[in-house]
């Protein structure tokens, strides 16, 4: 069995993290997809709504495990998962850098956990939550955002960003 973690903040969801969890689920037997939490990021929505984005958004799927992960390097929770690989996507230049680093870091800390990594299609590989939350708030930003987002995403974006601007 190939298992494979697919981390993240997934904050918010977005069609690019979609994207790399059909794809992880077309390349691995087991897909678990991890939020993780970076204390050092603001965070739109919470461990638990951002686990709720992802059920609702996503196909139920019996090879697909959703879970939170939390203060541990993300290695060693896939050594604790049991995973072989650990699936990253690479949108530019700078997350190729960034990315080849943590493989080499990664392998010195978990030789036996393997790094695959992935590019996005042309018309999503400019896509980030970071954006998607720049994009929300003004007015009309809800048909700008649409396209990058699956609806129960924003939906949830439409009722923070109501209460924030009320």
């Amino acid at each position: 069995m190939r298992t494979a973690v697919y981390a993240g903040s997934f904050d918010p969801l977005t069609n690019g993290h979609l994207w790399m969890i059909e794809r992880g689920l077309e390349l691995f037997d087991i897909l678990i997809v991890a939020i993780g939490e970076n204390p050092s990021k603001h965070y739109t929505f919470t461990v638990e709504e951002r686990l709720r984005l992802l059920r609702e958004s996503t196909k139920p799927c019996d090879r697909m495990i959703i879970v939170h992960f939390d203060n541990r390097y993300l290695v060693d929770f896939a050594k604790i998962m049991e995973a072989d690989y650990i699936l990253r996507g690479i949108r530019s230049p700078h997350d190729y850098e960034y990315e080849r680093v943590m493989r080499h870091i990664n392998s010195d800390m978990a030789p036996e956990v393997n790094t695959v990594f992935l590019m996005p299609p042309r018309d999503i590989s400019e896509l980030s939550s970071n954006m998607v939350k720049g994009l929300s708030g003004p007015v009309g930003w809800e048909e700008n955002v649409s396209r990058y987002v699956p609806e129960p995403v924003l939906k949830a974006l439409a009722t923070r960003f109501s209460v924030h601007s009320a």
